[in-house]
């Protein structure tokens, strides 16, 4: 999941400067779970941007925002409400923003701060687990992403600094090649430990990247 966060409203309104008539798109997936697009903060915002003494034109929950083709569909039946806007406020992740300022021929302007890609501990909980590094290491590190989970990205196990656990970089996280040992040790697979990894190989991270599925 894409965990974004709200952008301060100040912010938003520098952005929105000079502009009165606006639409609202949110993300029916990432940005609802992290309640920063789904229709709740979409109408809240819609709100505070009135109480500015802008007019919201409409808007659309789009399903999900990164979806070119679903997102080009949706916003093709708010056309009358896009006419009469002079800009688009899009509260969901980069990737959701991108996608929708290459559909429409007004600006548009992020709501949110995309932060990381992470998993759900609970309701308003989120932790990065994963940096989308280009060539995943979680076949021999037990489901434990170093790259991600460790401070300085270590390959080899942990640096000189770990404490009783915990990282040197930030002590009130675990560290992340304990846990990664302990979990090799309750799977019966400790020689992956012991293998000596080359250095990391980040070509497959250059930006911007692009797949095609089949090639």
């Amino acid at each position: 999941m894409v965990i974004t966060q709200p952008k301060p409203f100040s912010e938003i309104l520098k952005f929105l400067d000079g502009k009165k008539n606006i639409f609202i798109t949110g993300c029916s997936l990432c940005a609802t779970s992290c309640m920063t697009g789904g229709e709740k903060e979409i109408l809240d915002m819609s709100q505070k941007l009135r109480e500015e003494g802008k007019k919201v034109t409409g808007y659309a929950v789009l399903d999900p925002s990164c979806n070119k083709l679903q997102a080009r569909a949706t916003l093709k039946k708010q056309k009358q409400a896009l006419d009469s806007s002079d800009a688009i406020l899009c509260m969901a992740c980069g990737d959701g923003v991108q996608t929708v300022a290459g559909l429409v021929n007004i600006p548009v302007y992020p709501a949110n701060d995309t932060m990381f890609i992470g998993e759900v501990e609970r309701i308003g909980h989120f932790s990065e687990a994963c940096r989308a590094c280009g060539r995943c290491e979680l076949g021999w590190t037990a489901g434990i992403c170093p790259i991600t989970r460790c401070a300085k990205s270590l390959l080899n196990g942990p640096c000189g600094g770990s404490r009783d656990g915990k990282c040197e970089v930030n002590p009130e996280n675990d560290c992340a090649w304990v846990l990664i040992y302990k979990r090799l040790k309750e799977s019966n697979e400790l020689g992956k430990f012991m293998e000596i990894k080359s250095p990391k190989d980040y070509s497959k991270a250059a930006n911007p990247r692009r797949v095609i599925v089949g090639k």
